[in-house]
């Protein structure tokens, strides 16, 4: 049997599969039924390395389309001193709980990991593309991403200059395309929901002292 599926996209699916069919053999109805027939596909498709759909559809209809998802945050300190710390990305593990390193290789490229659902992890390269100090970060991901994605953070100066808008755009698709998603937000690893509360972390965390 051809396979499609990559290894790490292969132990995402493990992991959810097992734990939805079994979520799904306690619920009763139809919910139940929906979440046991969802996590045995998952399972089938970590088993195999074979996704039935994606090659019904030639590997790319089912994530075609990217999620996109944005929030922002007014952080009471100068554009330019919020800019400068987001810049230096190491320092965002430290406040961004989805976060588990990011690895600085030149001034444009980075590598990055991050949490997903049940304990596994994705990681990716990125490349700015736009990088406006005081002002914006622009990226996207490079090939062989686990998560394909692209994005951007743009501070703009709120009145009086004493204080930041920082608002966070990100586009991506999901290892196992919208099924993914569902399966990625039913265990809490949903990157709308990182997203917004990672912001509200970084303001406490960034408001709480002086940033260098």
């Amino acid at each position: 049997m051809d396979t499609n599926v990559n290894q790490q996209q292969r132990i995402i699916s493990g992991a959810a599969g097992g734990a939805l069919a079994l979520l799904g053999a306690r619920k009763r109805g139809f919910l139940g039924l929906l979440m046991a027939a969802a996590g045995g596909y998952l399972v089938y498709r970590a088993a195999t390395g074979n996704d039935p759909v994606m090659q019904v559809t030639g590997g790319g209809a089912v994530s075609s389309k990217p999620i996109f998802v944005e929030h922002s945050v007014v952080i009471d300190r100068p554009a330019q001193q919020v800019y400068d710390y987001w810049r230096k990305f190491d320092n965002l593990p430290h406040i961004m709980s989805h976060l588990e390193s990011v690895t600085v290789l030149d001034d444009r490229r980075s590598r990055w990991v991050a949490n997903a659902p049940l304990g596994t992890h994705v990681e990716w390269e990125a490349e700015i593309v736009n990088d406006k100090p005081g002002e914006r970060i622009g990226w996207h991901s490079l090939p062989g991403a686990t998560v394909d994605n692209a994005g951007s953070v743009q501070f703009e100066s709120m009145p009086g200059g004493s204080s930041t808008r920082v608002h966070v755009a990100l586009s991506y698709r999901p290892p196992a395309g919208p099924l993914g998603a569902a399966v990625a937000k039913l265990f809490g690893e949903e990157p709308s929901q990182q997203i917004a509360e990672d912001l509200q972390k970084f303001k406490q965390t960034f408001e709480g002292g002086s940033k260098n």
